[in-house]
C-alpha cells in the first residue's frame, strides 16, 4: 500500500483538534487589555462564570480564561476553520453539565453552520502549573 499524506479518521470522527497554552500568556493579555480581552474571548455564560471565579480567586479566574481560550482554539481546528467566519471566539462556549462534564455550546451563525456539517462535539480541558490544554473531537453528521 503506497504511503500518502492523507489522514484517514474512523468513520464517526470528522475532526480533532488540540491546543496547549502557557497561562502566563493569557494573564499578560488580560493585564494589557482587561475586560476588552474577556469580552472578545468569552461568550455570555462563560463571562459570568469567569467573573465569579475571578472575584473568589484571581488565579482560578486566569486558569478558567486560559482553558476556555485553549478550548476555542482546539474546536476551531477540529472543525477545520481556524478563527475564520463563522467561527469567532465568543460564538463557541465551553460550559458544564450538572455532572461537571464540559459541553460545547454554539451561538448563531456558527451553530447553524456546524449543525449542517457535523454531529456531536466533545471537549476535554485540563490545566497544570502554568499550562492549560484542550482536546476537541467532532463527530460526522448522522446520515
Amino acid at each position: 500500500m503506497p504511503m500518502t499524506n492523507e489522514v484517514t479518521l474512523p468513520a464517526a470522527i470528522a475532526g480533532i483538534g488540540t491546543d496547549l497554552i502557557h497561562i502566563h500568556r493569557i494573564r499578560q493579555a488580560y493585564e494589557r487589555f482587561g475586560d476588552r480581552f474577556v469580552l472578545r474571548i468569552l461568550g455570555p455564560q462563560e463571562r459570568e462564570k469567569f467573573l465569579r471565579r475571578q472575584a473568589r480567586d484571581p488565579e482560578r479566574g486566569m486558569r478558567f480564561l486560559a482553558t476556555r481560550f485553549a478550548a476555542k482554539e482546539a474546536f476551531s481546528k477540529a472543525i477545520g476553520l481556524g478563527m475564520r467566519t463563522p467561527m469567532t471566539w465568543s460564538r463557541m462556549q465551553t460550559l458544564n453539565a450538572p455532572s461537571g462534564q464540559p459541553l460545547v455550546v454554539l451561538a448563531s451563525p456558527l451553530k447553524e453552520w456546524y449543525e449542517s456539517r457535523f454531529g456531536l462535539a466533545h471537549i476535554s480541558l485540563t490545566d497544570e502549573s502554568d499550562l492549560a490544554m484542550a482536546f476537541a473531537m467532532v463527530e460526522r453528521k448522522p446520515i
